[in-house]
């Protein structure tokens, strides 16, 4: 089973970024909520400021505007919302 550990966090190249313009946007305003992946998200934060921690509350990981996040297939998290989001996203 997946951790957050397991979750990517990083700049994207020029052309990752490009990509992302065509994918489809989410938003969410400021809040928390259990999360758990059934396949694999790959996304870029426009704008926001999110904490996502394991079930268990152990481990966690930060990310905001710019960054680059994979996330794990089987993934089961929790989202911390602090800044309102919106981001590109794709599943698969």
């Amino acid at each position: 089973m997946p951790t957050v550990k397991d979750v990517i966090v990083r700049k994207p190249s020029d052309a990752e970024a490009e990509t992302c313009k065509a994918w489809p946007i989410w938003k969410c305003q400021t809040s928390a909520f259990d999360w758990e992946y059934t396949e694999k998200e790959t996304c870029l934060l426009i704008e926001g400021k999110v904490t996502v921690t394991d079930k268990d509350g152990k481990d966690s990981v930060t990310f905001g505007p710019g960054d680059f996040v994979i996330f794990p297939q089987d993934l089961e998290c929790t989202w911390n919302v602090h800044e309102a989001v919106t981001k590109h996203y794709n599943f698969g």
